[in-house]
């Protein structure tokens, strides 16, 4: 399955536009690599649809089970991706698409999706992608820590099958099963997915309802996966493949299963924030380095980023940085002279004012905004600021101490290898008593304000 694993960066100088920084741009295409294995088998779905069967039994002994109306019409699904609500969470849009279901049943490397285009793949054992592959971006082993983007119902439904505890962070294709949870709705048709977090799903059990755009679990990478994301399959009430989607190359079905059908292309900006400095994507599966930051001293140099999905070539971003009082510091254009699945672009220049900035980006006729603060610290900042870590280095024991209680904190000690070791949530709390559990070396610990946004990083050593 097609998911992110590279990242080819390159430099480029800006074609300037008008009043702007006479500086170069980092970033470039994220790379997808091409897919060779299947990210569910035949025998996985023998599986899934077998113990299916035995749940169902059980559930009409229970008299619980839900008999389907196969004179009904089918479900219009919603989409069945979304970002978490929380006031943390500020992308624009947290998710890509990279397949959809492959409609040539020939192989190997004879692939075509529903708009007769290649967006899908097979293999040379015979599999051909049967489903939606929806993958988190911007940094999608941050976003599958932070549990940012989630899978929901695409339609309502009753639970017929549910698996977890399954390891989550798998970075090759395999023959593992994955964390999964399929519905049957209203007509006995089904939907599938697959890859979620371990630990993420939803309480609910199988023989329990779910309504449309209901949580069921955070993406991740369980099972024959490359990286996060969802795996969304739809059966009908034959257990018959079904592409949601319509149009010249589906011979599958002849009407949308969608509620809004999704375009085939989804050019657009995932998100606009600023940083310390330019973010490092690091082998899989360890976290991005992202140096996310709200906040910057007077005069201290920003880094200024956009995350694309489905770049389209000779198109550009329109950009401006806004200082606090309205007036503009910069003003350019920035040409997109390649089609990518993936890209980001960042510069680096710092602030001539104190107070609220704002970062503007504007592609394809859709504005997203970022706003930071400059030079001003409120209460939380002054307290992220005074904060005090000891003993370090220490033999794994430390203690964290603010001036005064904290709350809405979350604090994430990592490894060298981004692992997280432990998570803590404050509530009122003003020193709190940790511990670093693992071997001798280098640790992050992470504190983050949730309500403003604000973070800051130590390094403890553990003797």
């Amino acid at each position: 399955m097609k998911t992110i694993t590279t990242l080819v960066a390159f430099f480029m100088c800006i074609i300037l536009w008008g009043q702007s920084p006479s500086i170069e741009v980092h970033g470039g295409e994220v790379e997808i690599p091409r897919n060779t294995q299947p990210c569910i088998t035949e025998e996985q779905y023998e599986v899934i649809f077998n113990e299916i069967d035995l749940n169902i039994s059980q559930l009409k002994r229970e008299g619980r089970y839900i008999a389907p109306n196969r004179q009904g019409g089918h479900p219009l699904f919603t989409f069945p991706v979304a970002q978490e609500e929380n006031d943390t969470f500020e992308y624009n849009s947290p998710f890509g698409y990279s397949n959809y279901v492959d409609h040539n049943f020939d192989f190997p490397n004879q692939v075509q999706d529903f708009n007769c285009g290649s967006r899908t793949y097979d293999t040379t054992g015979g599999y051909n992608h049967d489903g939606y592959d929806i993958f988190t971006w911007p940094f999608w082993w941050q976003q599958m820590d932070r549990n940012q983007t989630i899978n929901i119902a695409g339609a309502d439904g009753q639970i017929v099958f549910k698996l977890d505890g399954l390891f989550d962070m798998n970075c090759a294709f395999s023959d593992d099963q994955a964390n999964a949870i399929v519905l049957e709705h209203f007509d006995g048709s089904r939907s599938v997915y697959l890859h979620f977090k371990e630990g993420t799903l939803t309480d609910k059990e199988v023989g329990d309802t779910v309504e449309e755009g209901e949580y069921l679990g955070v993406i991740g990478s369980s099972g024959s996966s490359t990286g996060p994301h969802l795996h969304f399959g739809v059966f009908d009430n034959n257990n018959e493949l079904i592409d949601p989607s319509i149009g010249t190359c589906n011979d599958l079905n002849e009407d949308t299963w969608w509620q809004d059908p999704i375009d085939y292309f989804n050019p657009g900006i995932n998100a606009v924030l600023t940083h310390t400095e330019f973010p490092q994507f690091n082998s899989c599966p360890q976290l991005e380095d992202t140096f996310e930051s709200n906040q910057f001293d007077s005069g201290e140099e920003v880094t200024w980023a956009v995350y694309l999905t489905d770049q389209l070539a000779n198109t550009a971003l329109e950009l401006r940085t806004i200082r606090p009082d309205g007036s503009i510091q910069f003003d350019w254009e920035f040409d997109l002279t390649d089609q990518f699945q993936l890209s980001w672009w960042a510069w680096q220049f710092p602030t001539d004012m104190d107070g609220t900035w704002t970062w503007e980006v504007t592609y394809l006729g859709e504005t997203v905004t970022h706003n930071f603060e400059v030079g001003v610290l409120g209460i939380e900042d002054q307290l992220l600021n005074d904060l005090k870590l000891y003993p370090n280095p220490t033999s794994g024991a430390f203690k964290l101490d603010f001036t005064q209680p904290f709350s809405n904190t979350i604090v994430t000690v990592t490894n060298l290898l981004g692992q997280t070791v432990s998570k803590r949530e404050l509530f009122n709390e003003q020193s709190i008593l940790l511990n670093v559990e693992g071997a001798p070396g280098l640790y992050f610990v992470e504190v983050n304000q949730l309500e403003k946004g604000l973070s800051r990083t130590f390094k403890v050593i553990k003797n």
